[in-house]
């Protein structure tokens, strides 16, 4: 196994809040196997990720980016290791008790519902939530913070764009309030104009208080809001550090991140 390249910063678990008490982790990764059949694609992963941090996981595409988040919300059947989520380890649990914790995950396919409006997807983000009975306040709520939602709400879902279908399954996964959410290649196939609306709501989500691990392959866009990243390589951690370290060395981005 190589070992991954760390710089001293990255040691988030030192983190400390202002009266001095240590921050525990919001998420706590450690030995981290995932397999599909026999194809062991996650391989003895570990990290963490601080309350109000963005964390990106960088790495070309099949380095096993998408497996991790998968396997981290419970949808990779076969997987070994330890999650903790706000202090409770959960990785062999339901899916469903990471949703209940305030784990959000938005997948890279978005998964909009066809035949529903704008409106009907949002409710489905709490339709087994403690907050369901306030659900058209939560739907305006949101709305809110997606000014172009807003205008659609009692439109089909399935006749908006791509990058405003993403940002319908963003605002679906937040009706919650989760406490963290994991974002999969958000960005993908979207229009540049939407794509910087997008990165400048991450930076509001992270301002707001809500922790963020994001798998993006825009790699500069990334790290531009990042506090931190782990590179993955061939299903390992190789190299880790603050998000503004590796955004100055090109070196790395074009060993682990080059297409």
């Amino acid at each position: 196994m190589t070992e991954p390249t760390t710089s001293n910063a990255t040691n988030a678990t030192n983190a400390t809040t202002p009266t001095g008490a240590t921050l525990r982790p919001m998420l706590k990764v450690s030995g981290l196997n995932a397999f599909y059949d026999r194809s062991h694609v996650v391989q003895d992963v570990a990290f963490e990720v601080m309350p109000g941090e963005i964390v990106t996981l960088m790495g070309r595409n099949g380095a096993g980016k998408t497996t991790t988040l998968r396997a981290l919300m419970g949808l990779v059947p076969q997987r070994t290791g330890s999650m903790q989520f706000d202090g409770v380890d959960c990785l062999m649990g339901p899916a469903h008790t990471r949703y209940h914790r305030g784990l959000a995950y938005v997948p890279e396919d978005r998964r909009i519902v066809p035949g529903l409006t704008v409106r009907e997807n949002l409710q489905l983000g709490l339709i087994a939530g403690r907050e369901r009975s306030r659900m058209n306040e939560m739907v305006e709520e949101i709305a809110t913070i997606f000014p172009r939602l807003k205008e659609r709400l009692d439109q089909d879902a399935t006749s908006m764009s791509g990058g405003e279908q993403q940002m319908l399954a963003i605002a679906r996964a937040m009706m919650a309030r989760p406490k963290m959410i994991l974002l999969d290649e958000p960005s993908e196939g979207i229009m540049p104009i939407l794509v910087d609306e997008m990165f400048e709501l991450f930076a509001r989500m992270k301002a707001s208080g809500t922790t963020i691990l994001l798998v993006e392959q825009n790699v500069e866009r990334a790290l531009s809001i990042s506090d931190r990243a782990y590179i993955l390589d061939q299903g390992q951690i190789v190299h880790a550090g603050q998000a503004a370290e590796l955004l100055a060395d090109q070196a790395i981005q074009e060993k682990y991140c080059a297409v």
